[in-house]
């Protein structure tokens, strides 16, 4: 067997074996770049895009989006210690900053470095709106989509130069057409898939964890009745997006609901 071949299939072997169980999907996630590495290139980043900002502190809102954000941060943990996990945010370091810029939008940094935009406060409306945003960004630092996104680029990786060893004998035009396929439907059949899938379960997390913060569940779903009034124009089709369309989020949500509800009850938190 050649022996680019046989290193390949080592890598690839040793890449799949580097599997993590995540305690909020109870499935085993890639894991290939551990979070003692990946943090502190996070933090450091979150650190660079502060001071590069405007950051808004000390305004009613600025301390909304941080009072907000320690309660679902309060709400994970509770669930992580009823469920024997309380040493699962090992290394976390929770940040809350309010940015002053008309993008509607809120992200989190592996690690808990949560950024909210002004822009995106008149979509939340309200406190449960604010809540349900910051459920869904914690989901994505909790779920360690950061780290799942860097192992799958690595596979995506392997892939091209097992693709590219595939058809090293081939004439220069038709690798060319083939690396170009492979590109293409890795992207389309693999990553954006991939992605798609992180949004529906920060989602499907921060449900749960904005109900068992105390808010009512429905209005993560009025959150994305906005957002989708607000869209203007043609849409990217949903199979060329990172994103689930607004009408699918809205719909998964609405089911979700029962669930979470049944989950903060479990916490002594109910809803009319």
């Amino acid at each position: 067997m050649n022996h680019k071949i046989k290193f390949l299939f080592v890598l690839f072997f040793a890449l799949v074996l580097s599997c993590a169980k995540n305690p909020f999907t109870g499935e085993r996630t890639m894991a290939f770049v551990p979070n003692s590495q990946i943090f502190p290139s996070a933090f450091q980043q979150y650190d660079q895009f502060l001071s590069e900002n405007k950051v808004v502190k000390g305004t009613s809102e600025a301390k909304k989006i941080e009072n907000i954000g320690m309660k679902i941060k309060t709400a994970a943990e509770r669930w992580l210690n009823a469920n024997g996990k309380s040493d699962y945010l090992e290394g976390y370091a929770w940040e809350y900053n309010l940015v002053d810029s008309k993008e509607l939008n809120a992200w989190c940094m592996p690690g808990g470095k949560i950024v909210f935009y002004t822009g995106i406060l008149p979509v939340c409306k309200d406190d449960a709106g604010i809540a349900a945003v910051m459920g869904h960004e914690v989901a994505h630092a909790l779920a360690n989509h950061g780290q799942q996104r860097m192992s799958a680029g690595l596979l995506q990786q392997l892939g091209a130069v097992g693709a590219q060893v595939a058809v090293g004998n081939k004439d220069p035009q038709t690798q060319a057409l083939i690396m170009q396929a492979y590109g293409v439907g890795s992207q389309v059949g693999g990553m954006l898939p991939f992605s798609r899938s992180h949004e529906s379960e920060a989602d499907m997390i921060g449900l749960n964890l904005m109900a068992i913060a105390g808010y009512d569940p429905i209005n993560a779903v009025r959150v994305w009745e906005r957002m989708s009034a607000l869209a203007t124009g043609s849409s990217t089709p949903e199979i060329l997006s990172t994103h689930p369309s607004n009408e699918t989020r809205i719909k998964e949500l609405t089911a979700l609901i029962p669930a979470a509800k049944t989950e903060a009850a479990k916490f002594g938190v109910t809803f009319k």
